[in-house]
């Protein structure tokens, strides 16, 4: 089981980061062609800026699901180091369970949301603003998935053992 979480998490992050760095991509073309447009062809064009917004809200939310498959996210040790391991491992499969239940939290009333942007219109794109509020509820459900399997890899042991690559310079 442990095995299968490390290669699903592995490989369902992979599409998510490159799904987010096309998002960067698009992003920064459209930065560009918004700069471009205003100090050289001066075509006036309306929609770069909103864009460029609802891009970068697509990329960050999908990062979470990025951030919590590597163990990047900020947390506070030192306080967690102090405690023996079986409780440090508890506490920390607590942790990882709390925040599954925010996840899902923010999943289940994020589709509302989602579907709440579905009466409003972005005036520039003519178009329902449903998509770009779906950010809210995608990047929850992905961070609940990756979540799961993480907890599934680590089982606690994140901090003891962790489950990535320490480059050689930093780990001295």
């Amino acid at each position: 089981m442990r095995s299968w979480a490390v290669t699903a998490s592995a490989k369902l992050n992979t599409v998510v980061e490159a799904i987010a760095a096309g998002l960067m991509l698009a992003l920064v073309l459209d930065v560009w062609l918004g700069v471009v447009d205003r100090y050289y062809f001066h075509w006036q064009l309306p929609w770069p800026e909103a864009l460029a917004r609802y891009l970068m809200i697509w990329a960050a939310m999908l990062a979470v699901s990025s951030g919590v498959a590597r163990r990047n996210h900020i947390g506070l040790t030192s306080f967690i180091m102090v405690l023996p391991y079986r409780i440090r491992r508890a506490a920390l499969i607590c942790m990882d369970v709390l925040t599954l239940a925010l996840f899902l939290y923010v999943a289940w009333f994020g589709v509302g949301f989602a579907f709440g942007g579905a009466t409003r219109h972005a005036m520039i794109f003519g178009a329902s603003l449903a998509p770009f509020y779906a950010a809210i509820p995608v990047a929850a459900a992905l961070s609940s998935i990756q979540l799961v399997l993480v907890l599934l890899r680590d089982l606690g042991t994140h901090i003891d053992d962790p489950p990535f690559e320490v480059p050689q310079e930093e780990a001295t």
